[in-house]
């Protein structure tokens, strides 16, 4: 049997596929992508937080087979691990994989909690990067929910990237607003996240999420009064996203 011709590099099928599904809808790009051999074998990432019902309902309909990460930092709200079985129990997500950073790392680095008062990155490595990067290991890419209007910091996101070389990052909801979540959350009548209804329009972690006030960016309670934007899972340019993107970085993203 002759062996199968090894895969385009990573930068090269990024580059197909943005062409290929450039004037795709979301819908479409998960009908198609999912199945593309450019592609390969991928997961999608939920937080379960405030707009992740979206996702996962398309998913579920696409292709409820997908595999289903979820990091449980342990530092979570309780609303959010209440809703993430709720989910998981009305769209029927049978391949939902909860992670944890390693007891061992926790131990050492982390024994009483408190982390992520000196240091949000550290924290965010130690319960979300390392464990993250454990669990996508096969994987030749991952789904996410990042939206272009969520943050400065998303504002060019194409529908994929490359991410250092060494995975492919789906990003379905990339040109969706806020109004098209709400459309999309009432004509389908799903569950919304409890703490939506307490002005947190982005949720993490409870000791490093606060309510959001009107006219603010969504993600404006994510580490508050920080520089801090991203927790380091996601990339620009193959680095870590923890605060506002340099002017050169924003002009290479807006090219």
């Amino acid at each position: 049997m002759p062996l199968e011709a090894p895969l385009p590099s990573i930068a090269s099928r990024v580059a197909t596929l943005n062409d290929r599904y450039r004037h795709h809808s979301a819908t479409a790009v998960l009908e198609r992508a999912l199945f593309d051999p450019e592609l390969g074998n991928v997961a999608l990432v939920s937080s379960f937080g405030a707009e992740s019902v979206v996702l996962l309902h398309l998913v579920s309909v696409v292709a409820p087979g997908t595999p289903v990460i979820f990091i449980d930092t342990q530092m979570l709200f309780l609303e959010t691990l209440e809703y993430q079985r709720e989910l998981a129990d009305k769209l029927n997500l049978t391949d939902v994989r909860t992670i944890r950073a390693d007891r061992r790392d926790t131990a050492f680095e982390d024994p009483d909690g408190t982390l992520h008062q000196f240091s949000t990155d550290a924290c965010c490595a130690l319960r979300k990067v390392v464990p993250l990067e454990r669990a996508l290991q096969g994987f030749d890419g991952w789904i996410t929910g990042r939206k272009r209007f969520q943050a400065g910091t998303r504002a060019a996101l194409d529908f994929f990237e490359n991410e250092e070389d060494r995975r492919i990052k789906v990003n379905p909801l990339a040109h969706w607003g806020r109004e098209d979540l709400e459309d999309y959350i009432v004509n389908n009548n799903l569950p919304r996240h409890p703490l939506v209804a307490k002005g947190y329009p982005s949720i993490g972690c409870a000791p490093c999420t606060s309510p959001v006030k009107e006219g603010e960016d969504p993600r404006a309670g994510r580490w508050r009064g920080t520089q801090k934007q991203e927790c380091g899972i996601h990339f620009v340019n193959g680095k870590a996203v923890r605060g506002p993107v340099p002017q050169d970085d924003q002009k290479e993203n807006a090219a």
